[in-house]
């Protein structure tokens, strides 16, 4: 596994894990009518910026294949994004994606997420804590539920 700084060339590659990830992942804790809207959205337009202040952490197989990405704004001290190929779960991908994202956190500020709820057991592995359950108002128009924690560095 390597790692490298996406770029907004990346974010069309990027976007389609994602979508991915929200169809075959998700869907075990979103019903159908979340689920379509949330998959069907564009990037939002803070991916641009984001990548093109070198907020994106990119994993590829040796042979430069996506096996996920996660995404830091340094801004809010936020990890914005994380997502794996949903066929390569359990392979310490994302941990290891986390701890590229925490290493670009302000230690002198908590790092926060909003978390879908398939993932909050992942986040809490991480050392995150969950403050509260709240609707996250996504971009499509839909209220996902979701966790916001937070993390000490």
């Amino acid at each position: 596994m390597q790692f490298r700084t996406g770029t907004t060339d990346d974010v069309a590659t990027l976007w389609a894990l994602r979508t991915r990830c929200v169809r075959e992942t998700c869907s075990s804790h979103y019903p159908p009518e979340v689920i379509a809207p949330w998959s069907a959205s564009p990037p939002p337009s803070q991916y641009a910026r984001l990548l093109g202040q070198g907020g994106c952490v990119v994993a590829e197989d040796a042979q430069g294949a996506l096996l996920g990405f996660g995404v830091f704004d340094s801004d809010a001290n936020e990890v914005d994004a994380l997502f794996v190929d949903p066929d390569r779960g359990g392979q310490g991908i994302g941990q290891a994606l986390m701890q590229r994202l925490l290493a670009m956190a302000d230690p002198s500020r908590e790092v926060v997420l909003s978390a879908s709820l398939n993932a909050v057991a992942f986040y809490q592995r991480q050392g995150f804590v969950a403050d509260r359950e709240e609707l996250y108002p996504h971009p499509s128009g839909v209220a996902l539920a979701s966790v916001r924690m937070h993390r000490q560095l």
